[in-house]
């Protein structure tokens, strides 16, 4: 059964919004190249980027931790913005630093933020697009004049070594987005929303173990569950099938039609998926925010990394209209849209010392590793054009 918040009317209602006024990301120095993936794989770069479109993918180093990376993440696009007062901080993970408190309150902390409302969002690579309805709730409500929204993982933390087919496409790293409460025709309001989910497919993507299912049943699981697990054949045809319809859905209720779009980022999970997803909704080739070539699928921060990323390299101009489609574990799925605004410089997402980063944690900032991108086209040489695959791919 798939759930959908209600929505009666083609825009967000409510005389407020939430008003994007900074975004930035945050990557690991250490790039691991398709040449460099463990040779038990059996794999090279020429198969890599076929089936996925990724060229590399970067690592956090020992010991540093999701939170890390959402501080620096965060601490970048608070500079950006000229650092103003925050009312609320929301976390978007599915690899958060422990079960249990919620890091966005320790983040908030470490930002030096005073005493926000500050919780979490676990709806995996969806996490970003709900974060945002999240962000939306409560600047328009009147709980927060503004939001950090942080999305944030270290999926390496996760992956199998001995599973090539989630280990050659995922990779750690950040994004951060400022929110202000504001009006629905200003530049930058998040204009309409979709969420929806279905939980017949929770054992699409999922770590089995590590939660209170299996303390509470100790002989039914082993150590091998708690890496990252993923069917996906199957996860492929949903990503393609929730995404498209999601997008439709936002399009509709924003009063948007498929060639008013300017820019599209989807959820950078494959670059088959969002070739897939955009003929379909349709969306031409050369108006996709794309950087999966560079950082592959990092999750919930994918989608914040990849704007961030081109609005550091001048691809996002003010005015142009920008849909956000994203599908994630649960199963869930999300879109939204909004009109890009004037933004203050964006700073690039490669590893280097931000503003006021000095005591980040060690590997975490520093110039000395940036590794820098080469330029690599995000289609990486995936075609497109199977409708299936026998590898995980999302």
């Amino acid at each position: 059964m798939t759930h959908r918040l209600p929505s009666a009317a083609p825009l967000l209602t409510p005389s407020r919004t939430a008003v994007l006024e900074g975004i930035a990301g945050f990557v690991p120095p250490e790039a691991v190249a398709n040449d460099a993936l463990p040779a038990a794989w059996g794999v090279d770069d020429a198969w890599v980027r076929r089936r996925t479109g990724i060229g590399e993918r970067r690592r956090a180093a020992p010991g540093v931790s999701t939170g890390d990376l959402a501080l620096e993440a965060a601490r970048r696009a608070l500079s950006a913005a000229g650092r103003p007062p925050v009312d609320a901080v929301i976390v978007a993970t599915s690899t958060p630093d422990r079960p249990m408190p919620a890091m966005a309150p320790r983040l908030a902390t470490r930002l030096g933020l005073g005493g926000p409302a500050a919780w979490d969002v676990s709806a995996a690579c969806s996490g970003f697009v709900y974060g945002l309805a999240a962000a939306v709730g409560a600047l328009a409500s009147g709980c927060a004049d503004r939001v950090l929204l942080v999305a944030a993982e270290v999926y390496s933390t996760l992956l199998d070594p001995q599973d090539r087919s989630t280990g050659i496409l995922f990779g750690d790293g950040a994004g951060a987005a400022l929110l202000r409460r504001g009006a629905p025709d200003e530049p930058g309001a998040v204009l309409a929303l979709d969420l929806g989910s279905d939980g017949t497919g929770e054992d699409l993507v999922q770590v089995p173990g590590g939660g209170a299912l299996e303390r509470s049943r100790p002989g039914e699981f082993g150590p091998g569950d708690r890496y990252f697990r993923m069917r996906g054949h199957d996860v492929f045809q949903h990503a393609v099938t929730r995404m498209t319809q999601s997008a439709h859905t936002v399009l509709k209720r924003a009063d948007w039609a498929a060639e008013d779009i300017d820019r599209f980022c989807a959820h950078q999970a494959n670059a088959r998926i969002l070739s897939a997803v955009g003929a379909r909704v349709p969306v031409p080739d050369d108006r996709h925010v794309t950087n999966i070539a560079r950082v592959g699928n990092t999750g919930a921060a994918s989608i914040p990394l990849a704007l961030a990323d081109a609005a550091a390299r001048g691809e996002l101009h003010a005015g142009e209209r920008v849909l956000l489609t994203a599908f994630g574990a649960g199963l869930t799925w999300g879109s939204a849209v909004v009109v890009w605004p004037e933004l203050p410089a964006v700073p690039g997402i490669e590893a280097a010392d931000s503003a006021d980063s000095a005591d980040s944690a060690d590997g975490v900032g520093g110039a000395g590793g940036a590794g820098g991108f080469d330029g690599t086209d995000s289609t990486g040489g995936a075609d497109g054009r199977e409708p299936a695959v026998r590898e995980p791919v999302a």
